[in-house]
């Protein structure tokens, strides 16, 4: 049996969306792939190849997608303890070092693939860092086998 994802449902309808713009990219990439052979000719393949691989890429990502939609799992706000992290919840950090402030949202790995904002995947070092944390927790975040560290404190979690 496949592993279920965990996505928030702003993450499940932003795949949604990423899946229809590269079925829309496949058609595209299959119309002009069609018209390139219909012109190549024995001594000159004018692209083909080109046209092929990005065919077969787009194709392998709408499974990716489409793969990740049906084993998703929405995280409903019931499923949520707003008094933790847990997938889902926007975080106000500040870095303990600089004091610098930053609002992040914890998603799975999955959902971080897609989003293109200040996100966080579980499975980053911040992130397994991150999860289950309270407001006023501190933490550190180890990079770089130990030589480098991050300090940091939750401010808020939202949901």
């Amino acid at each position: 049996m496949s592993r279920e994802v965990k996505l928030t449902q702003e993450g499940f309808e932003r795949l949604k969306r990423t899946l229809e713009q590269e079925q829309e990219r496949l058609a595209e990439a299959t119309r002009i792939l069609s018209e390139q052979m219909e012109a190549a000719d024995d001594l000159e393949d004018n692209g083909l190849e080109e046209a092929k691989r990005e065919k077969l890429n787009i194709e392998t990502r709408i499974e990716e997608l489409e793969d990740m939609l049906l084993r998703a799992k929405i995280i409903s706000p019931a499923d949520l303890k707003e008094e933790s992290v847990n997938l889902g919840a926007y975080v106000t950090l500040e870095d303990e070092k600089t004091g610098k402030q930053l609002k992040v949202q914890l998603v799975s790995a999955s959902e971080a693939k897609v989003l293109g904002r200040a996100i966080v995947s579980e499975d980053s070092p911040v992130g397994t860092q991150l999860l289950g944390r309270r407001t006023g927790d501190s933490f550190v975040v180890n990079l770089d086998e130990g030589k480098r560290q991050l300090k940091y404190k939750v401010l808020g979690i939202e949901y």
